[in-house]
């Protein structure tokens, strides 16, 4: 099934596509990245229930390798808790800009609770990529099949990593969690919208920068300093263009 243009789908229709778009690429690259998770989590000493349970309620990478490490290190509960918060907050803008898409009725609040829950960068490159193609009646049949699907890849990658990591070397194990990340430029990168394009190009270039005036908040400081510029940019060149 191909989207072209906007068009009546079915439900079967839309979660077909949600499993299909998640068993293509988001599959090689979350075996790779979750594989690797799963062989840090061992290495950092926390047992595979516990590993589990943190693709499946943090279900973010960066937050988990956060927890992993400061696990391992002996952290206290509460920094481990704000540390994961943190490395997470950019779900924030991502939730705001993805779920008013999914409200299907008035009052149907409750469930979007759960569609943040199973939010993930991946689910939400996809659905922006996918939405503006799809009736709003089709667009939380298709969110559903996705994240569903790639938690489930998610959930077994960090399993096989965990019972397979005297196989898998720790630089090996740290390169593939790289994966994930350079696919998501990716698929920014082959965003439509300007705004994205010119903040990705301001990143390339403040990122480096940033990482050596400031190594613990360089990232940080680059995704702010970057994607305001680029949105900056964007508001200028459509008022130029207004005039």
């Amino acid at each position: 099934m191909t989207l072209d243009r906007k068009y009546p789908v079915s439900v079967a229709q839309a979660l077909h596509l949600g499993i299909r778009d998640a068993f293509g690429v988001p599959l090689i690259v979350l075996l790779a990245s979750m594989t690797a998770f799963g062989s840090l989590a061992r290495d950092s000493g926390l047992n595979i229930e516990i590993a589990l349970i943190s693709t499946l309620g943090i279900w973010a990478l960066p937050g988990q390798i956060v927890f992993a490490e400061l696990y391992a290190a002996g952290t206290e509960a509460m920094a481990l808790i704000l540390a994961v918060s943190l490395a997470n907050a950019r779900f924030l803008p991502m939730a705001m800009s993805i779920l008013p898409l999914l409200r299907d009725e008035v009052g149907q609040t409750a469930r979007l609770y759960l569609y943040a829950q199973l939010l993930s960068a991946q689910t939400w490159a996809y659905c922006h990529r996918v939405f503006p193609r799809l009736p709003s009646d089709a667009r939380r049949f298709y969110f559903l099949a996705f994240a569903l699907s790639i938690l489930l890849i998610s959930m077994a990658s960090t399993a096989l990593g965990y019972l397979l990591t005297d196989a898998l070397p720790r630089p090996l194990a740290l390169g593939l969690v790289l994966i994930n990340p350079i696919f998501m430029l990716l698929l920014l990168a082959d965003s439509r919208h300007r705004s994205v394009i010119f903040s990705l190009a301001a990143g390339v270039v403040i990122g480096p920068m940033m990482h050596l005036a400031a190594p613990n908040w360089g990232i940080l400081l680059t995704g702010v300093l970057a994607g305001t510029m680029g949105f900056a940019m964007d508001r200028f060149l459509i008022e130029r263009q207004s005039e």
